[in-house]
């Protein structure tokens, strides 16, 4: 495990226990977006960086019974939290690195990532994995129930220019991963970016 794996897993254990109690407010977020992924019955879901599962209702009700929804985490402690929450009953929890997954190839029809992009080590690679495993004309949802000014704000920082989901930052490194980005939206209440898998 590589020393930024330690550091993101070591982050997020000591927060797992009470991560939901902490943002109790954004099923509603997570929710439009699930929906702007244009699943349908049927289809094969990845949550990638899926922490406590908050997602994982929404897109099993996206896909329906006959779809897939596979939710893969670093954490240990995060996925013990979606099973305290009942949310494995929703999709299949999976304890792997979201730059190794062990999907096969195309085997996916969109990826959902909350949060993710900002704790990838290699966003590059990452993104280009999570390429490999969807089919060609697949979805990529990059998701935050805040927006960057928000979230900035709310850890007492400020949004520099080499922000990795700044829009001139994050199109070129999508383009350069093999996704073309099709929507960007950047506001208090949500982040959203969305991209289709182009061979």
């Amino acid at each position: 495990m590589s020393e930024d794996h330690t550091h993101v897993r070591e982050f997020f254990t000591a927060r797992a226990a009470d991560w939901d109690g902490k943002f109790p407010d954004d099923g509603p977020a997570y929710a439009a977006a699930v929906a702007e992924l244009g699943l349908r019955e049927g289809d094969r879901v990845l949550d990638a960086g899926c922490g406590t599962g908050r997602a994982l209702p929404e897109l099993r009700a996206a896909v329906g019974t006959s779809g897939v929804v596979v939710g893969v985490d670093l954490t240990w402690a995060m996925l013990a939290a979606a099973v305290r929450a009942g949310r494995d009953r929703d999709g299949r929890l999976l304890l792997a690195d979201v730059g190794a997954l062990p999907l096969g190839s195309r085997s996916l029809d969109a990826v959902f990532a909350a949060g993710l992009v900002a704790h990838l080590p290699d966003p590059a690679r990452d993104l280009r994995e999570l390429r490999r495993v969807v089919r060609r004309g697949g979805t990529l949802a990059l998701f935050h129930p805040i927006g960057r000014a928000a979230l900035a704000a709310r850890q007492g920082r400020r949004i520099t220019p080499d922000d990795l989901r700044a829009e001139s930052n994050l199109r070129p490194l999508l383009a350069g991963s093999g996704w073309r980005m099709t929507s960007y939206t950047d506001e208090d209440a949500r982040f959203l970016a969305l991209a289709v898998r182009e061979d």
